[in-house]
């Protein structure tokens, strides 16, 4: 059955994969894609969101801008991963599309309201403030959306700091409110993502589809292959975001465990934080679980596949 998806996104080079992976797979219909501050600015992350577009040819689908700043906190970006632009690397297109005119809160709501419920499904893979902000200002909306899968935290892992991932420690107070409401959460977190290596045999993959929004990625992958190396000691890098798309595609990609998760927001050296509760099985009621192991091959197999599925739609980078 075809998964009808909003993308909550901050592109950001592996946001930019996600999108291409989204809008390249059958089963899933993206309905809506909404950018919210993280990676880079709002500005700067917005036209990323609509170059990929035009990259990838996606038309007919709304984007519109969320949040240009955390809930509660100073903007918090990541120039040393994804560069100045936000996704540097490539060449970007002018953008061909227009913006919705709605925010990205409105758009949300307004799309979750539209469809019966069950039908939307939330894929965030930035921080989490429109997704809070929705939730907020329609509270008729969680009840409503069939789940929501986000890349971000880590049961076992940090990067932003020794114990908290970039997504969620940029607005705590957002992804507090984000897994604290009734809905399912399925966190894809760096303890699955530091298993979506690009290694130089799925570089060579990705070649061999031979298109346009194809060289796009490897051209995303050799900036992200030195950023990470640099500053994070990977060999190759870690490509976090379309694994939540993935999941929503093929669940079987990946283990997952139900587990009760809630997220730091006081400890002097562990805010953001998402606290994981893995001491014993999880209670009946628990909505939230947690992605464990990765299914490399077949992970990869779905982002080349999208890729062939997109083909040549798109406009040169060049």
């Amino acid at each position: 059955m075809t998964r009808k998806i909003i993308l909550d996104c901050d592109p950001g080079h592996d946001d930019a994969i996600a999108l291409l992976l989204a809008h390249g797979n059958p089963d899933i219909d993206l309905v809506a894609v909404t950018t919210v501050v993280g990676n880079q600015t709002l500005e700067k992350v917005t036209r990323n969101a609509l170059s990929v577009a035009a990259i990838a040819g996606i038309t007919g689908v709304p984007f519109a801008a969320g949040c240009p700043r955390p809930l509660v906190r100073a903007i918090e970006n990541a120039p040393e991963i994804h560069g100045d632009s936000g996704l540097d690397g490539p060449d970007l297109p002018e953008p061909a599309i227009e913006l919705d005119g709605r925010h990205a809160v409105d758009l949300i709501i307004d799309t979750v309201m539209a469809h019966a419920p069950g039908e939307i499904t939330l894929v965030p893979t930035a921080g989490l403030t429109n997704i809070a902000l929705a939730a907020r200002k329609e509270p008729r909306i969680v009840e409503r959306v069939r789940e929501v899968v986000l890349m971000g935290g880590g049961f076992h892992e940090g990067n932003w700091s020794p114990v908290a991932e970039f997504n969620i420690v940029i607005d705590p107070e957002a992804a507090h409110i984000v897994f604290n409401e009734s809905w399912p959460v399925t966190m894809v977190g760096l303890d699955l993502t530091h298993q979506a290596l690009a290694t130089p045999a799925v570089e060579e993959r990705i070649a061999a589809v031979g298109t346009k929004p194809a060289r796009f990625v490897l051209e995303l992958l050799d900036f992200f292959r030195e950023a990470y190396r640099e500053n994070q000691g990977f060999e190759h890098p870690p490509v976090h975001d379309p694994c939540a798309v993935a999941y929503v595609i093929d669940p079987g990609v990946m283990t997952v465990r139900k587990a009760p998760v809630d997220i730091e927001l006081r400890g002097a050296l562990t805010l953001g934080m998402t606290v994981t509760d893995l001491r014993s099985p999880a209670p009946a009621d628990c909505h939230t679980q947690v992605a464990v192991d990765l299914d490399h091959d077949r992970f990869w197999g779905l982002v080349v596949d999208a890729l062939v599925r997109i083909g040549e739609t798109g406009v040169s980078t060049a």
